[in-house]
C-alpha cells in the first residue's frame, strides 16, 4: 500500500511537477529541472539503483510526465514573472598537469609540448545509456531481458515477459523454453516454429522491450577503479568511460579483456587511431578488464598531421618509423622530408641521427620532421613598378619562363612606368652573388625582344618618378662623396635611410671619375624627393642605372639622366624624355663619347651632329654619352621689364634683347603731361647686387678701424685729450651695424626724357629682365633734412640754391658742418650743397631734391672714410624713400 501511495505521488509529481512548471515559465527556465545525480558516492562505489521492476516503473512516469503537459484537471495560474537567468561565461578547460612521459620529452624538444595521444577520448564523460530501439539479431539473450511476444491470427494476444533467473521463458499454454544463451535471432525461429505446430492460424512477432543490466569489474590504471553497472549492450569503452577514463600512465595498447570465454587483449589504437587490427569491445556478464601500465612511448612532432606522444604495440619496445608516422596522420608534405632522430645511448645520453622511414625506433625516441632543404625553388619575381609583386615559375614542363611570359598582361604594371631599362637581379650559379642585366622594357611589351629567365631571377619595373629621383640633391650630394642624410616619406613623418645612397657614395669616393659625365652635367639642387621603395629594396640598384645612364640636356621636355641598354637610338631617349621643345636647334647637336677601349688615358671625343633631317634613329648611343641640344637663337629675352607711374600705359613688358628704354616708353604710350622725368627711378637687380656688396665692404672697413682705435693705433690728430674714447667705438659699432641692415635699392642714374633721348641716343640705356622703371608727378617741394633747426619740405622756389633754403628751414645748428652738405638731386645724383662762403651758396636746386646737412664728424674726423659715410646714409636714406615711391606707384 506504501508502495503504491509513493507511486502516485510520484506520478503526480512527474507529470505536473517541476518539468511541467519549467515549460510553463517564460523562456523555459532551466532553474526548476529535477536536479541530476551523480554516478558514484563520494567514496567512488557505484550508486545502488532500484530493482530492475521499480527502476522500469520509475522510468516510464518520468518520461510520461516530461512530455506531457499539466493534468487537465489541474487549474492554469497566471504565469510567474519573467526571470532570465545570466548566462554563464563557458569555463576555460583546465590545462592537465604534464605526465612523466609528457615532462621527458618536453625537456627534449621544442615547444609547442607535445600530448600523449588517446587519452582525451574518455574527457567527455561516461556514455549515455542505450536506450530502446532495434537491436543486433546476434544479441544474446540472458536472464532479466524483457522479451515482447506479438501473437496474431487465431491466438491474438501481447505478451511482456522476462527471461528468469534459471534462463527460461514462461508461456501460457506452452512449455519453458529456455532462452538464456541463445541469440535474438535463434529465439525468434524456435517461437515461430512452436506457433506453427501448436497454434496453428497464428504467427508470432518477437522484439526487445529491456536489455537487462550486469556489472562490469574495471582495474588498473583508470580513474575510477571497481565494478560499473552497465547494461548487455555496453562495449569496452563504455566500461572504461564509466570509471572515468583511462589515466595517462594506462596503457591504450594492451587493455585485458578476462571472463568465461577467455582471456584476450584490446589495442584501441585500432579504434581511435585506425591502426592495423580489428578490436573486440564486446562486453559478456562476469568479465572483467585491466588497464595495465602503459608501454614504451615515442614522440612524434613537427611537419606531420597529428604530432603528439605515441604508444608503442603491446609488449613491443621498438616499432618501425613509418608505422608511427602513420599514426600521426602522415607527413604534410608528400615528399622531401628531414627525419631527426633524437635517441639516448647506453649511458643516457642524448644523440641524434638522420632517419629512413624503414627505420626502427625505440622506446624514449623523438623524431622530428622537417623540411629537407626549407628553401623557394623554381620561382622567378616581378617587383618594382608593378601593381603587385608577382612570383611564377621558372620552368613548367619543356617551357622556361621569359620575360615576355612573365609580363604577358600590360595591366601587371603601374601607371607610367619608365621603359627604356629594366633590370634582372640574377645570382651566379656558382657563387651565388647577384648582378644586374638590364633590358629594353620597351621592346618587350612591343614583342620585338625576349629574355629567358633562370630561376630565382627579380625582374625589377621602373617607375619614371624612381628615374627622376637620380637626379635629386641628394644623389648630387653622394656622388660627391659626402655623407648621406636621413630623408623623409612625407612632411611629418619619421625619417628613414635611403639604403642606396651610402653605397654610391663609398663608390664615387674610390673613383671619383666614375660618375664624371653626371656631376659635369649641372644639375640644380632643388626640392627634396623621397627616397624610391626601389631603392630601399635593392640598395646596388643606384650604382648600376647611374652607370647606364646618358645625360641628354637642352631643348627637351624632361633633360636629366636617362638610363639605357648598349645600342639604343637617340629617337627612343628622346621619346623618354618627353620630345623635344619648338625652339631646339638641330644644326649643332652636341654629342660627346668616352671611347670603348679604355687603355691607358681615356680622351672625350666630342663632336656636333646635323639633325634637321631628324632622323634620330641613326644615332645610337651607349651609357656614358653625354647629348646636348642647344636653343636656337631668339630675339626675346628670359623676363620682362616693370613700368609704373606716368605713363600712360603702365604695367609689366617683355623685351627682346637689345631693347632701350625710348623703346619701351614709346610701347607704354610715352609720358603723361604730369610726369616729371628728371626724378624717374631706375633699378635694377644687378646694380642693387653691387650695391649692398658695397655697404657690406664699408661696415667691415668701419669695425676694422674700431678694432685700430681700440689698440691705440689711431691717427694722431684727435680733437681735445679727453675724448670719450669708447662711446665713439659703440657709436662706430652701431653705424656699421645699420650699414649691414640697409637694403640697397639699386638704384641707376638714367636719362628717361624721350626727348633728351631722342637728342642723345648715348644715353639711351639698354634694359634687362627685372628692370623696374617709376615716372613720379613732377614735385613742387624741396626737402632739408639733418642738423638744422626746422628739418621738412619747403615749397619749391625758382632760383633758390641750397643756402636759401637753409637759411628758410631756421639755419644749422651748433654741431652742423656746413662744409660737407651736399644735395642728392632728383634723378640720384648728389652734389656739393655749396653753404661755405667761397662756394657761394651752391648750384640751383631743382624740384624734388634733398638738402643734407650732416653733423659734425668728430672724434671721427681723422678717419678719412668716415668723414663721407654720412653722404653714403643719406643716398641709402634717398634709396629707401625710391623704393617707397616705385611700391606706391605699383599699387596703383
Amino acid at each position: 500500500m506504501r508502495r503504491c501511495r509513493f507511486l502516485s505521488v510520484l506520478l503526480s509529481v512527474a507529470m505536473a511537477g517541476p518539468a511541467a512548471l519549467a515549460q510553463s515559465l517564460p523562456g523555459g527556465s532551466p532553474l526548476l529541472a529535477p536536479p541530476t545525480l551523480p554516478s558514484v558516492l563520494p567514496n567512488g562505489t557505484p550508486l545502488p539503483g532500484l530493482p530492475p521492476g521499480q527502476q522500469d516503473a520509475l522510468q516510464r512516469l518520468l518520461d510520461a510526465g516530461a512530455t506531457r503537459g499539466p493534468p487537465a484537471g489541474l487549474p492554469r495560474t497566471a504565469p510567474l514573472p519573467a526571470f532570465q537567468a545570466q548566462p554563464l561565461p563557458p569555463a576555460a578547460e583546465p590545462q592537465d598537469p604534464l605526465s612523466a612521459a609528457e615532462a621527458f620529452f618536453a625537456a627534449r624538444l621544442d615547444p609547442p609540448v607535445l600530448r600523449q595521444f588517446g587519452y582525451d577520448t574518455f574527457r567527455s564523460g561516461p556514455a549515455p545509456t542505450q536506450g530502446f530501439g532495434a537491436l543486433p539479431e546476434d544479441y544474446v539473450l540472458g536472464p532479466d531481458d524483457e522479451l515482447v511476444l506479438a501473437f496474431r491470427g487465431r491466438a491474438r494476444q501481447t505478451l511482456t515477459l522476462r527471461i528468469g533467473r534459471d534462463g527460461m521463458l514462461l508461456l501460457p499454454d506452452l512449455a519453458p523454453i529456455p532462452a538464456a544463451g541463445k541469440s535474438l535471432k535463434d529465439l525468434r525461429a524456435h517461437l515461430e516454429g512452436l506457433a506453427a505446430r501448436d497454434l496453428a492460424g497464428s504467427e508470432v512477432f518477437v522484439s526487445i522491450g529491456q536489455v537487462r543490466q550486469m556489472n562490469v569489474f574495471v582495474a588498473g590504471e583508470v580513474l575510477r577503479p571497481g565494478f560499473q553497472g552497465l547494461n548487455a549492450l555496453s562495449s569496452v569503452l563504455d566500461a572504461l568511460s564509466a570509471a572515468g577514463g583511462v589515466r595517462k600512465t594506462g596503457s591504450l595498447r594492451a587493455i585485458r579483456i578476462e571472463g568465461p570465454r577467455g582471456r584476450r587483449v584490446v589495442d584501441l589504437y585500432s579504434v581511435i587511431a585506425d591502426a592495423p587490427g580489428d578490436a573486440d569491445l564486446s562486453l559478456r556478464e562476469g568479465e572483467r578488464i585491466i588497464v595495465p601500465p602503459v608501454g614504451g612511448t615515442v614522440a612524434v612532432a613537427g611537419d606531420v598531421a597529428r604530432p603528439a606522444i605515441y604508444e608503442l604495440p603491446a609488449r613491443a619496445t621498438a616499432a618501425p618509423l613509418a608505422d608511427m608516422l602513420a599514426l600521426a596522420g602522415g607527413t604534410i608534405r608528400p615528399g622531401g622530408n628531414r627525419l631527426l632522430g633524437q635517441q639516448s645511448d647506453g649511458a643516457g645520453r642524448r644523440s641524434f641521427a638522420e632517419l629512413a622511414p624503414t627505420s626502427m625506433i625505440r622506446r624514449g625516441d623523438a623524431v622530428l620532421v622537417q623540411p629537407g632543404a626549407d628553401v623557394v625553388a623554381n620561382t622567378v619575381r616581378l617587383a618594382g613598378h608593378v601593381a603587385i609583386p608577382v612570383t611564377r615559375a621558372a620552368a613548367g614542363g619543356r617551357q622556361s619562363q621569359t620575360l615576355r611570359g612573365l609580363i604577358s598582361d600590360r595591366r601587371l604594371l603601374r601607371n607610367d612606368p619608365y621603359v627604356r631599362l629594366g633590370a634582372v637581379w640574377r645570382a651566379d650559379a656558382r657563387t651565388g652573388s647577384r648582378s644586374f642585366v638590364p633590358f629594353d622594357l620597351g621592346r618587350v611589351l612591343e614583342g620585338h625582344a625576349n629574355l629567358a629567365l633562370r630561376e630565382g631571377d627579380e625582374v625589377i619595373i621602373l617607375g619614371r618618378g624612381d628615374i627622376a629621383w637620380l637626379t635629386s640633391p641628394v644623389v648630387q650630394r653622394a656622388l660627391r662623396g659626402e655623407a648621406p642624410a636621413n630623408t623623409a616619406q612625407q612632411a611629418g613623418a619619421a625619417p628613414f635611410d635611403c639604403a642606396a645612397l651610402t653605397p654610391l657614395a663609398l663608390a664615387s669616393r674610390a673613383s671619383p671619375q666614375r660618375f664624371a659625365h653626371i656631376k659635369g652635367a649641372g644639375f640644380p639642387e632643388i626640392g627634396a624627393p623621397t627616397c624610391p621603395q626601389v631603392m630601399v629594396d635593392y640598395p646596388d640598384l643606384a650604382a648600376f642605372l647611374l652607370d647606364q645612364t646618358v645625360v641628354l640636356t637642352g631643348e627637351v621636355r624632361t633633360p636629366g639622366l636617362l638610363p639605357i641598354v648598349d645600342n639604343t637610338g637617340l629617337d627612343q631617349a628622346i621619346a623618354s624624355a618627353g620630345g623635344l621643345s619648338d625652339a631646339a636647334d638641330l644644326r649643332v647637336v652636341e654629342f660627346a663619347r668616352e671611347p670603348a677601349d679604355q687603355t691607358g688615358a681615356i680622351p672625350l671625343a666630342r663632336t656636333r651632329l646635323d639633325l634637321t633631317s631628324r632622323n634620330f634613329a641613326a644615332v645610337r648611343l651607349s651609357p656614358r654619352d653625354t647629348i646636348r641640344i642647344p636653343r636656337a637663337f631668339g630675339d626675346r629675352d628670359t623676363g620682362p621689364v616693370i613700368l609704373v607711374g606716368e605713363f600712360l600705359r603702365p604695367g609689366t613688358y617683355d623685351i627682346r634683347r637689345g631693347e632701350r628704354l625710348s623703346e619701351v616708353i614709346a610701347r607704354a604710350g610715352g609720358l603723361t603731361p604730369q610726369a616729371y622725368p628728371y626724378g624717374a627711378v631706375f633699378t635694377r637687380e644687378s646694380v642693387r647686387q653691387r650695391q649692398q656688396e658695397g655697404f657690406q665692404r664699408t661696415a667691415r672697413e668701419l669695425e676694422t678701424s674700431l678694432i685700430q682705435v681700440a689698440a691705440g693705433q689711431a691717427v694722431a690728430g684727435t680733437r681735445g685729450a679727453q675724448t670719450d674714447l669708447g662711446s665713439a667705438i659703440n657709436a662706430g659699432r652701431e653705424l656699421a651695424n645699420s650699414l649691414r641692415e640697409a637694403r640697397a635699392a639699386g638704384r641707376m642714374v638714367v636719362e628717361s626724357n624721350p626727348v633728351i633721348l631722342a637728342a642723345r641716343p648715348e644715353l639711351d640705356v639698354l634694359l634687362e629682365p627685372g628692370d623696374v622703371i617709376a615716372m613720379p608727378k613732377r614735385p613742387n617741394e624741396v626737402t632739408v633734412v639733418g642738423t638744422v633747426l626746422n628739418p621738412g619740405s619747403l615749397q619749391f622756389r625758382t632760383g633758390w640754391r641750397a643756402s636759401d633754403y637753409v637759411r628758410a628751414s631756421g639755419g644749422t645748428q651748433r654741431f652742423a658742418d656746413p662744409s660737407r652738405a651736399f644735395i642728392v638731386l632728383p634723378n640720384g645724383q648728389s652734389t656739393a650743397a655749396g653753404l661755405s662762403a667761397w662756394q657761394q651758396g651752391g648750384p640751383p636746386v631743382p624740384p624734388g631734391s634733398l638738402v643734407v646737412v650732416p653733423q659734425d664728424p668728430s672724434p671721427y674726423e681723422t678717419w678719412g672714410f668716415v668723414r663721407d659715410l654720412t653722404q653714403v646714409l643719406g643716398q641709402i636714406s634717398v634709396s629707401a624713400a625710391a623704393l617707397a615711391v616705385i611700391a606706391r606707384e605699383a599699387q596703383r
